[in-house]
C-alpha cells in the first residue's frame, strides 16, 4: 500500500463510497437479468412441455439475446466504475467527479463485455439448449445409439 492509499480525506471516504455502491447496483442489475433470462427459458420451456404455448421455441432466441446485449451494457458500465474507483483511489480524477466519459479501456469496450467468459458461456448454453430441445437432438440421437446397438456396431 502506498502512502497515497493510506491517508483519504471524509471527503475521499465518502467519494469513494459513492462508486461502490454504483459498482455494485451494476452487478446487481446484471444478477437480475441473468435471473430473469432463466425464468423466461424455464416458463417457456414448461409452457411448450404442457401444450400451453403454440410458438416456436426459437423465438425465445430473440429475447434471450437481447437480454444478453443489456447484461454486457451493465457490465461494461461497471467495469468503468471499477476503473474509476482505481483512479479515484490514486488521486487521479477530481473529488467527487462521476464521469465515466473518459474511462476507457482493453476491457471497458463492449464487445469485450459482451464475449467476455461470464456472458458468453451463460447466453451460447442457452442458446445451444433450445437449439437442441427445438430441433428434438436429444431424442435423434438416443434412436441412432438404439440403431447402432441393434445392428451390432
Amino acid at each position: 500500500m502506498s502512502n497515497q492509499d493510506k491517508h483519504f480525506s471524509d471527503n475521499e471516504v465518502k467519494h469513494l463510497e459513492m462508486i461502490q455502491a454504483i459498482i455494485a447496483r451494476m452487478g446487481q442489475n446484471s444478477f437480475v437479468i441473468k435471473g430473469l433470462t432463466i425464468t423466461l427459458f424455464a416458463g417457456t420451456f414448461a409452457l411448450l412441455e404442457k401444450g400451453l404455448c403454440s410458438f416456436s421455441f426459437c423465438f425465445l432466441i430473440i429475447p434471450i439475446v437481447f437480454l444478453w446485449f443489456l447484461d454486457s451494457y451493465y457490465l461494461r458500465k461497471e467495469r468503468q466504475y471499477r476503473k474509476l474507483y482505481n483512479m479515484t483511489r490514486i488521486h487521479k480524477v477530481a473529488l467527487f467527479d462521476m464521469s465515466i466519459s473518459n474511462v476507457n479501456g482493453k476491457h471497458t469496450c463492449y464487445l469485450c463485455c459482451l464475449f467476455s467468459k461470464t456472458e458468453w458461456v451463460f447466453y451460447l448454453t442457452l442458446i445451444l439448449s433450445i437449439l437442441i430441445i427445438q430441433n428434438d437432438i436429444v431424442a435423434k440421437l438416443i434412436t441412432l445409439i438404439k440403431t447402432m446397438i441393434a445392428n451390432g456396431y
